[in-house]
């Protein structure tokens, strides 16, 4: 039967047409499948979502041919500030420094506004003959044979690949059509996500709190404005989106502190729920999945997009690798070597930062004591501080080609 594309990618967010364009350096073809018109996509005002991209996702981007465009609207972290503090004591530093300069590489990363990397990914696809967009088109069936799969749209029409990939968020119809099944838990935690202005500089420094209800992050945009992602239980968090902004200001302020001076809102804001989520299986028949259709987990890192690029990256090396060695890209040995490589990594990960969010979202003296004991141990070891700013740069462990260098 007739091949539409080598890829059929489900999803149109982020990593999908990361998906798309790194498949495309290798040659394959790839047709994104978007449910949002490409006009909602492109929309060019800000609306309070931005990125913290490790080191490594630069790369990535850098590779696809989109960080000249992105570089000019990209604020540099030159450190990140962890702090254990309390409500009205989050300008007392308590925690752990990890500056960019301990290593060779360069910044750790940059943060980057969500309309500037969405922008960026619709017109290298707009650009890229091997890649055809399908927005405003829903998946509602999924059918594998031996030689290829074929989806169905909501529309009636069909479309035809050798893979298929699921890059359709925690809620991933990719997935459940499969019958892969997921485990994980809420935390009983909303963030709440807005953008700031502040009267003083940055300098570029990235902070995160840990408050007894849950963190809160400080990251660095340009100009004099920071992203926020603060945690708090549930029902406090739906009582704060509730209030009108200046009511939101005055709760937002005694957590923050005056170490930025006044602050004023920068754009809307926005809530989501937080929980951890793993799919029993990356892959299936003919079938892989990336980012948030594959894991979900708690920002407490600022993995989630990391995690999600690093999947892209991953694929893309495995299916390149086999091409070339004239294997079928979608048979069960080239796809576990992609699941193999990925699912100990982000199994540890979301491991990590459930551990990191229970142990520090709670006022326990005891617990305490002993996580700022050993934050103090920490910041004492130079060698193991330099080991957390590669982490955090996602420059350890084994790196596929387009963010080895």
């Amino acid at each position: 039967m007739t091949q539409d594309s080598d890829l059929l990618i489900i999803g149109g967010g982020l990593n999908g047409p990361a998906l798309a364009l790194a498949a495309a350096k290798a040659g394959l073809s790839a047709t994104v499948i978007d449910a949002l018109p490409a006009e909602l996509r492109a929309e060019p005002e800000f609306d309070g979502r931005a990125y913290a991209l490790a080191l490594a996702s630069v790369r990535l981007l850098a590779n696809l041919g989109l960080w000249e465009q992105l570089a000019p609207d990209a604020q540099p972290m030159t450190a990140i500030r962890v702090t254990d503090g309390r409500v009205g004591e989050a300008e007392v530093f308590l925690g752990l420094d990890f500056a960019s300069a301990e290593i060779e590489e360069g910044p750790m990363g940059h943060m980057v506004e969500d309309r500037f990397l969405r922008r960026a990914l619709l017109e290298a696809m707009a650009a890229e003959p091997l890649i055809s967009h399908r927005a405003s088109a829903t998946v509602v069936g999924q059918a594998v044979d031996v030689s290829g799969v074929t989806v169905t749209l909501a529309d009636g029409g069909t479309l035809r690949g050798r893979l298929l990939i699921g890059a359709d968020g925690r809620s991933s119809g990719t997935a459940a059509r499969a019958g892969i099944r997921r485990m994980g838990w809420s935390y009983g935690q909303t963030a709440l996500v807005c953008a700031i202005a502040h009267e003083l500089p940055h300098e570029g420094v990235a902070h995160q709190f840990f408050m007894p209800s849950g963190p809160l992050a400080i990251l660095p945009l340009t100009g004099n404005r920071s992203s926020i992602v603060w945690s708090e239980k549930d029902a406090l968090a739906r009582a704060i989106h509730a209030l009108p902004d200046d009511e939101y200001l005055q709760v937002l302020h005694p957590r923050f502190g005056d170490f930025l001076g006044e602050i004023s809102l920068a754009g809307p804001r926005y809530t989501y729920p937080l929980g951890l989520t793993l799919a029993n299986a990356f892959v299936a028949d003919r079938l892989a999945l990336v980012g948030d259709a594959a894991h979900g987990m708690h920002p407490i890192a600022g993995q989630g997009l990391n995690a999600g690029l690093r999947d892209v990256a991953a694929l893309a090396h495995v299916l390149t690798h086999a091409q070339r060695r004239g294997e079928d890209m979608a048979s069960p040995l080239v796809l576990a070597r992609y699941q193999s490589w990925r699912r100990f990594d982000t199994a540890a990960l979301a491991a990590a930062t459930d551990l990191f969010n229970r142990l520090f979202s709670n006022d326990n003296p005891i617990l305490r004591a002993g996580r700022d004991f050993g934050m103090a141990l920490v910041q004492g070891l130079p060698g193991l501080r330099r080991n957390f700013v590669r982490e955090a740069a996602g420059l350890t462990g084994e790196l596929p080609d387009l963010m080895a260098k």
